[in-house]
């Protein structure tokens, strides 16, 4: 996790200097974005909350989110990368969602995606959503990389919004 740090570190300066908040859901980086955003002292004034939604049971008791509007789409994909972080968007009243869905190893998952598949997505002022494959099935490697490209992927989307009422 130290390698999440510095970033952790200048995202918390970054929302605490807009006063901006953000709400995190993660399911194969197991909680290590949450983990570092609260490593910085004085993460009460921008998270939130979060969840490990690891599972359909998780999914469906942390963020409501029924088999209904699953219709049509499966997790560890873009589409419901970017539902889990505009649900934990409005869940949380944050101005931003972030979320991460995948599979860090050492095998690949139920939907046929490798090991080292996630979709990450930010939900906010400005919403992107992206797939990272890595290549490979070190679970611990997968987890640290999924985690550093969300907090980037939140770095980015701070980049081109304007500070939210």
């Amino acid at each position: 996790m130290q390698d999440l740090l510095p970033l952790a570190a200048a995202l918390a300066e970054r929302l605490k200097a807009r006063g901006e908040t953000v709400s995190v859901s993660e399911s194969s980086s197991g909680g290590l974005v949450s983990a570092a955003l609260l490593a910085v002292p004085g993460a009460s004034a921008y998270f939130q909350g979060g969840a490990v939604v690891y599972t359909r049971k998780a999914r469906s008791s942390l963020l409501g989110i029924t088999d209904r509007e699953m219709l049509g789409m499966r997790s560890s994909s873009e589409p419901y990368a970017q539902l889990l972080a505009q649900t934990l968007r409005t869940r949380f009243a944050t101005h931003w969602g972030i979320a991460e869905t995948g599979a860090s190893g050492p095998s690949g998952n139920s939907y046929g995606d490798a090991a080292g598949h996630t979709c990450i997505a930010v939900s906010g002022p400005i919403s992107l959503v992206r797939t990272i494959e890595t290549g490979h099935g070190d679970r611990v490697a997968n987890m640290r990389i999924f985690a550093a490209a969300l907090l980037a992927l939140l770095d980015e989307a701070l980049d081109g919004a304007s500070p939210q009422p």
